[in-house]
């Protein structure tokens, strides 16, 4: 289970703002039914001074997502849209107490909201998110622009964070693959965000890298792939997708990864793979 703080529990059980504005001037709409999370957020902002007078939202999605949506309405009214403009996920999830990991996107959901509904008050139009190549996750219609924003953001280096804060490879794992393309290619544009965690790397990282390249193009042949998602304190998390999910022979890749790592490290290392998570 979760780890929710009591803050996250609150806010969830008794939402504040989840109401619809009567006249509201800005309105910003992220997510899918479809798939998944949705959220309206409407303001009535002061033409005089754009003062957030009212916040409001409706919300489709988990605890988390409610309490986000809640938290973010209670950050935003009474500051002015150039004041909200600097309003980060982080600062929703720490109004909470913290989310779990696996529930960021939700605080990242109200970021975007936000985003979405002082351009709209602007009489702006955000860029199109779904330009033809631009579109990274089918399952949840997350882009290349969210995971960009995202990342930089929050300074995430890992396949998993970016799971994690945008959902985008949480469903059927095939766009894993472009998740890492497009987070080689922003920290390569950006390696001030990768330099914090250099030091911190698991001291066994790049011989995992080396196991997993060695073993992929046999998967690949199967019409399977791995990729990794977390190495720490011994033990090594994978994505298995394709032929191999739920493979017969998925335990057998493991053992024989596991053993690869143990003889390259010279000591014990537990390899297991991440069930595909709808967040």
């Amino acid at each position: 289970m979760w780890n929710y703080s009591e803050k996250v529990k609150d806010h969830f059980f008794n939402p504040r703002n989840a109401r619809v504005v009567e006249n509201a001037n800005a309105v910003g709409d992220v997510g899918s039914l479809s798939c998944g999370d949705a959220l309206r957020l409407m303001l009535r902002v002061d033409p005089q001074d754009e003062t957030i007078l009212e916040a409001g939202f409706q919300t489709f999605g988990c605890g988390s997502a409610i309490a986000s949506s809640s938290a973010l309405t209670e950050l935003i009214i009474g500051r002015t849209l150039a004041q909200a403009e600097q309003v980060t996920n982080q600062q929703i999830a720490d109004y909470l107490d913290g989310l779990p990991p696996q529930k960021m996107h939700c605080s990242v959901m109200g970021q975007e909201a936000l985003r979405a509904a002082i351009a709209n008050y602007r009489g702006e139009t955000l860029e199109d998110d779904h330009e033809e190549g631009a579109l990274i996750c089918k399952c949840f219609g997350v882009d290349e622009g969210q995971i960009r924003r995202a990342v930089l953001s929050n300074g995430l280096t890992t396949l998993e964070e970016v799971i994690n804060y945008t959902k985008a490879g949480g469903g059927c794992t095939s766009c894993h693959e472009k998740i890492e393309l497009a987070l080689a290619d922003i920290l390569a544009q950006h390696p001030q965000v990768a330099a914090p965690v250099a030091t911190t790397k698991d001291p066994h990282w790049q011989e995992v890298v080396d196991a997993i390249t060695e073993l992929r193009p046999h998967i690949q042949a199967d019409g399977g792939d791995m990729s990794l998602l977390s190495v720490a304190n011994h033990k090594v998390t994978v994505s298995l997708s394709g032929s191999c999910s739920g493979c017969m022979m998925t335990d057998m890749t493991l053992a024989w990864l596991q053993q690869k790592l143990m003889e390259r490290t010279g000591c014990y290392m537990e390899v297991v793979a991440a069930e595909a998570a709808a967040y």
